[in-house]
């Protein structure tokens, strides 16, 4: 007998995959940047406060962001909601399946501590933002889950076929 279409474990199984290739194209990229110009390496960085140990490469490559970040805080604020919220909603070890992702895009993208510190950081926003809202699972909540599951499936998958190789 088949059941019913299952929409969030749809999503959930599509958001899996577009991570795992995603994961797979920020590992397989180089790890060296494009060269920059003379003018633009001897200008500070505009975070020069921070000491020059958290950063183990070229202060000037290390310190710059890749054009994705802003998709990839997103992406980090939005697996720390799912991490909270399918705790919350029973979903069986869905919320470490989501710190499990965090790791790993942590291992495929923080290079310095400053990049760890604002992806982690993200990934706690997301994660304390819905713990103060939410202390019940509701059917708010579950539509937030499955709101958030199809946006970072599609952000994954836009920002991987976007900057991956080609």
């Amino acid at each position: 007998m088949m059941g019913r279409f299952d929409r969030a474990a749809f999503f959930r199984a599509a958001l899996h995959f577009v991570l795992a290739l995603f994961l797979a194209a920020c590992l397989a990229r180089p790890a060296v940047a494009a060269p920059t110009s003379p003018a633009r390496s001897s200008a500070p960085p505009e975070k020069s406060e921070k000491p020059a140990a958290s950063t183990p490469e070229n202060p000037s490559e290390a310190d710059t962001p890749p054009p994705y970040e802003p998709q990839l805080l997103r992406l980090s604020e939005m697996l720390g909601a799912l991490a909270y919220l399918e705790d919350l909603c029973g979903h069986e070890h869905n919320g470490r399946l989501w710190r499990s992702k965090m790791a790993a895009l942590l291992d495929a993208e923080a290079k310095t501590a400053l990049r760890k510190e604002r992806l982690a950081g993200a990934f706690n926003r997301g994660f304390r933002g819905y713990a103060l809202t939410y202390r019940l699972c509701t059917p708010n909540a579950q539509a937030i889950i499955n709101r958030f599951l199809a946006e970072s499936g599609k952000l994954a998958h836009d920002v991987a076929h976007r900057y991956g190789p080609n």
